[in-house]
């Protein structure tokens, strides 16, 4: 049987997207306040953030948003941001909250 790279593609998409719509935004939420309200405002309630970087609300609503590019975004060291061993299914989780906030 030959498979080609289109077909893998479409099946990897299809286990992402799976992932995707079983994540935690509540899970998400938790991981934002312990590990991003430092410098992000994470939800209404909080009070300051660094003035410098985007409230997660403001991130949401950005025209290209979308929760899998944020996922992996997130995956991925940032020299702005701190270095956090998130697993994929936190930055899914994570995202998946930033998402809810539209």
């Amino acid at each position: 049987m030959r498979i080609c790279h289109t077909q893998i593609v479409v099946v990897a998409l299809a286990l992402y997207g799976s992932a995707a719509m079983a994540a935690d935004a509540n899970h998400g939420a938790e991981l934002a306040k312990r590990w991003c309200a430092t410098c992000h405002l994470v939800d209404s309630r909080q009070k300051q953030a660094n003035a410098d970087v985007l409230p997660f609300a403001t991130i949401a609503r950005k025209p290209d948003f979308s929760p899998e590019k944020l996922a992996f975004f997130l995956l991925d060291p940032h020299p702005k941001m701190p270095n956090f061993p998130l697993s994929r299914a936190e930055a899914t989780d994570l995202a998946a909250y930033i998402g809810s906030l539209r």
